[in-house]
């Protein structure tokens, strides 16, 4: 595979059930989704059993894995080829929770090395939509130990510990491994995080799952070593939105995410770059030229921009998260 092969990749959505979800993405995301309760639309994925596969142009129909194995260097990065091999180090999806998700948490990439041979489960929430007194659930209130928290479980009283934080649309939280979490009801939110699909339920409201008839598993003994209990509470980040640039509001060892606005006309050198972007359109619409691949990006949608393209030149009025490593 030559670098001129190469172009802007657009995948097709993967929709999954889930016992929380609504039905916003049809309006929030502009799609035709069939089916109730439609909680995620996977939009890059390289989890095993779930690939995403190209929507268009010469590479339509191979899966992401496929892609990768033609020339990892070009889609991915030298160094992130270095450090992940030929595997795709991120899943982006979108969120819609009608009511409250599990209170949960993720494994470390240690830990989830040792038990699923996976990496952990670092993620960050951008707020598309959120009904008025929307929160989010961030940790715990106070200082507590594993003992005091089994306690808690073992008295039903886990939701008493839980730190709250009432989010808004345009918003964003970082939400490391080892901490205890949950999405609140009546938010549509895009994710970041690292390509795992490791989740303990630590509490789930009792809820029976109607298309199951049964209450979903916790899994509380795995979820005790996985908790960090040295996490301070995670609270709203801070984003700049300077037009026509790469507002850079989150760094980690996992992923970089950047707000970008686009205010009639950027250009974006990735010429030092040596990775993979991920663009994320949340607002407006723009259009996107790289060599000879224009592409029209509105709302909802998600494009992987190959480490081997040198820069993109986007043109009209738009938001975007610009994701890389």
């Amino acid at each position: 595979m030559k670098k001129t092969e190469l172009y802007p990749l657009q995948f097709v959505p993967q929709y999954e059930y889930r016992l929380w979800g609504g039905d916003k993405l049809n309006a929030i995301l502009n799609r035709d989704i069939e089916g109730n309760k439609i909680g995620e639309s996977w939009e890059i994925s390289a989890v095993e059993g779930a690939p995403s596969i190209v929507a268009d142009g010469p590479f339509k129909g191979l899966s992401l894995p496929e892609l990768i194995e033609r020339n990892p260097e070009a889609l991915l990065g030298k160094t992130v080829v270095e450090q992940h091999g030929k595997n795709f180090p991120l899943l982006i999806k979108f969120i819609d929770a009608k009511i409250p998700l599990s209170v949960q948490v993720h494994p470390n990439d240690e830990l989830a090395k040792e038990r699923h041979n996976s990496l952990g489960k670092n993620e960050m929430w951008y707020i598309m939509e959120a009904e008025k007194e929307a929160e989010l659930i961030l940790g715990f209130n106070k200082k507590i130990d594993p003992a005091s928290y089994a306690s808690a479980l073992n008295e039903n009283r886990i939701e008493e510990l839980l730190h709250r934080v009432n989010i808004q649309k345009g918003e964003a939280v970082y939400v490391p491994a080892g901490l205890v979490h949950a999405i609140g009801g009546g938010i549509v939110l895009a994710e970041i995080q690292q390509t795992s699909d490791i989740t303990y339920r630590v509490y789930d409201y009792n809820r029976i799952d109607a298309k199951t008839g049964t209450k979903r598993a916790l899994h509380q003994d795995m979820a005790i070593k996985a908790i960090n209990f040295d996490l301070e509470q995670q609270e709203v980040l801070q984003i700049e939105e300077k037009p026509n640039q790469s507002n850079l509001f989150l760094d980690t060892p996992f992923f970089k995410t950047a707000f970008l606005v686009v205010e009639e006309s950027i250009k974006l050198d990735y010429k030092t770059r040596d990775a993979f972007s991920v663009l994320i359109c949340v607002e407006g619409e723009a259009n996107l030229m790289a060599n000879d691949h224009p592409l029209m990006i509105t709302k909802g949608q998600t494009v992987l921009i190959p480490a081997a393209q040198e820069g993109i030149h986007l043109k009209g009025k738009a938001k975007f998260l610009e994701v890389t490593l």
